[in-house]
């Protein structure tokens, strides 16, 4: 049976900017969560830890391989999207640069790239191709993924057939945790872990749909859908 844990990595004092390939480590508030975090794993088997070579998700995973035992292997292509001129810079920043690209990038979105930065397009793809590696490493032995958000969602809306409302909604939390394993349909059967507390779907993903949170508005992402930006332009993600 294919098991595989995706891991957000812990906070940064970064929140609330675009945080891509920029390199900040954990804050305080991260270490608590990380420490709640291994906690949690510690109820699940890991041969191996497979992670972002950023230094967030590094530091998570280093805890994590700490507790079960397991090497921690650095995959490069298990990065957030690339953001560009935009990393470091909040949402209000931008719109004051400049208003009309802020807003064509947000209308044309994902069909949009910050300045100098990577395409959605070729986001989607590095995921995909690292998945399908993961998925291969995971049918030997049970592996935890540390990553990011936007790269754990991309791999829940084009493999698991979960809706991108869904998938922003297992992932919002700095250390969450998304357990994925085969069934005997042959689809990818999920189960959410956060804080501690696991909210499970058996079959074939998805089940239902976790919790509408957003109505009108739609939340929108420095991390690739992570962070504390809200956007009250209707039907944008």
């Amino acid at each position: 049976m294919t098991q595989l844990l995706l891991i957000r990595h812990a906070e940064t004092d970064m929140t609330g900017r675009f945080c891509g390939h920029s390199d900040p480590e954990i804050n305080a508030r991260g270490r608590l969560q990380l420490a709640r975090l291994v906690s949690m794993l510690s109820q699940h088997t890991i041969r191996r830890v497979y992670t972002s070579d950023l230094r967030r998700a590094q530091q998570t995973a280093e805890a994590i391989a700490a507790q079960s035992g397991a090497r921690v292997h650095l995959r490069p292509s298990l990065r957030e999207i690339h953001f560009g001129r935009w990393e470091g810079l909040a949402w209000s920043d931008i719109q004051c640069r400049d208003s009309i690209l802020a807003k064509g990038w947000v209308e044309e979105y994902p069909n949009s790239t910050a300045p100098g930065g990577e395409s959605f397009q070729l986001f989607a793809l590095r995921v995909r191709r690292e998945f399908a590696f993961l998925l291969r490493e995971a049918a030997e032995s049970p592996i935890a993924i540390v990553t990011h958000a936007g790269f754990i969602r991309v791999v829940l809306t084009s493999s698991c057939r979960v809706s991108e409302q869904e998938a922003w909604d297992r992932t919002k939390e700095y250390g969450s945790v998304v357990a994925l394993g085969t069934n005997n349909m042959g689809g990818l059967g999920i189960e959410t872990l956060i804080s501690g507390h696991p909210e499970c779907w058996t079959g074939r993903a998805p089940r239902r749909i976790f919790e509408k949170a957003f109505g009108q508005t739609t939340r929108f992402s420095t991390e690739h859908g992570c962070a504390d930006e809200t956007l009250s332009r209707k039907d944008t993600r």
